[in-house]
């Protein structure tokens, strides 16, 4: 029993790391490494607690409000938030609290107010229901624009995906092979509510499937490659989309400016026995030796349409880096058409929620470049109310939401002759 009591603090601990690192230090959890004597158990336990506590963080701070008479400091306001994220999951009351003032009591900065841990966490109202308080609102930087783009019904049914855990989605292979069992989507995703440990589930050893959202995996199909056909992957980390061109039989070079996320994609290819040409450049100053007859470009963005997988996010970015990711997306894009044969396809997408990062990107470069044409998105499982008015492909957390949502992207399909 003390070894168990011993995990559960460890995973505590740790998730109180990783929620201090976003909302005190502005690091996406994604950027935080936790301790490395932490077991796989504990690791995977502090990670969930964080993502979940942020995820909720709206709501609890709209528990603990009445029951503070100013803010606390920030430590021991995370303290209790990730006390009553736990709570709210019905997690036993009295070992919650004595958990919380155990956490308290071993910083320096925090013992003091143990104390006044103790007395807010058992004025908690119980049972806690926080899917009963209301929707948190998206931050003023990004909820401003969205309701400009799609009107504050539409923003209200994105904020209420967002507030949910988001299933897990998988592509599979095409030669078959083994999966677990779940609801198949639209357009060939299947989707896993409740999966587990994902290495654990059936064919994930044998490179069967990977995991990748819904939204994410149609852009590959959108630029229908075709076996033989030369493909770049631009900006291709972490690589789902490398492996379903791949798979698709085309010759991939996948070009990405980071080596460890390079790394992941050289994983998952061994994984499922296929393979890519990877290069590590810039792609401002890379070029390829030859012309390509099909790229597909996932530029950098600010990830807006990922905040039901990444909660972290709204805490850590405030909008003032859009100027210089659109002007970096614009560049990108007019290099790589430069790289595409007469009559090649090119994708450009985004996961992004933003107009500016996806609309308003297509019309800037239908304007720039005359000789471009925009190929209708001919894919199966889209609706037909997710082409834009100019011909792109708008995709938003709250389409399929009673299935769970998707991520939001943008994807358009240009050709040149």
């Amino acid at each position: 029993m003390a070894g168990d009591r011993s995990a559960r603090m460890g995973a505590r601990e740790a998730a109180l790391g990783l929620i201090s690192a976003v909302l005190a230090e502005g690091r996406m959890l994604s950027q935080t490494a936790l301790p490395e004597e932490i077991s796989p158990g504990d690791r995977a336990r502090a990670e969930r607690l964080a993502t979940e506590t942020l995820r909720a963080l709206g709501r609890i701070d709209r528990v603990l409000e009445p029951l503070l008479r100013k803010p606390p400091p920030l430590p021991v306001r995370n303290i209790l938030r990730l006390a009553v994220l736990e709570l709210s999951q019905g997690a036993a009351a009295h070992g919650v609290v004595n958990e919380a003032v155990g956490l308290a009591r071993r910083d320096r900065k925090t013992q003091h107010l143990s104390g006044l841990i103790n007395a807010v966490l058992r004025a908690v109202p119980l049972p806690l229901d926080l899917e009963a308080l209301p929707v948190p609102m998206l931050p003023r930087w990004l909820r401003q624009p969205l309701v400009h783009a799609w009107g504050r019904d539409a923003v209200l049914a994105i904020e209420r995906v967002h507030t949910g855990v988001p299933p897990i989605d998988l592509t599979l292979r095409r030669r078959g092979g083994q999966h677990p069992e779940g609801k198949m989507l639209p357009g060939g995703t299947l989707r896993l509510m409740s999966p587990g440990q994902i290495s654990a589930l059936p064919g994930y050893a044998e490179g069967d499937w990977w995991v990748q959202d819904a939204a994410a995996a149609l852009a590959a199909r959108l630029l229908a490659p075709q076996p033989g056909m030369r493909v770049l992957d631009l900006c291709a980390a972490p690589g789902g989309k490398t492996l379903q061109l791949a798979d698709a039989g085309a010759r991939v070079t996948a070009l990405d400016i980071s080596a460890p996320r390079m790394q992941r994609l050289r994983q998952n290819l061994t994984r499922t026995g296929l393979s890519a040409e990877l290069v590590v450049a810039d792609a401002m100053t890379w070029q390829p030796e030859a012309p390509f007859d099909a790229i597909l470009l996932d530029a950098p963005c600010s990830a807006t349409g990922t905040l039901r997988r990444h909660p972290d996010l709204p805490y850590v970015k405030d909008g003032s880096e859009l100027a210089g990711l659109v002007d970096l997306q614009r560049m990108l894009l007019d290099r790589a058409l430069g790289w595409l044969r007469p009559g090649g396809r090119l994708v450009y997408c985004t996961c992004s929620l933003l107009p500016a990062e996806g609309e308003d990107q297509l019309e800037a470069a239908l304007a720039r470049h005359p000789d471009l044409r925009l190929c209708p998105p001919e894919i199966a499982g889209i609706a037909a109310d997710w082409t834009t008015p100019g011909g792109g492909l708008r995709l938003r957390p709250d389409y399929w939401a009673e299935a769970g949502g998707m991520d939001g992207f943008f994807m358009a399909c240009l050709t040149r002759d």
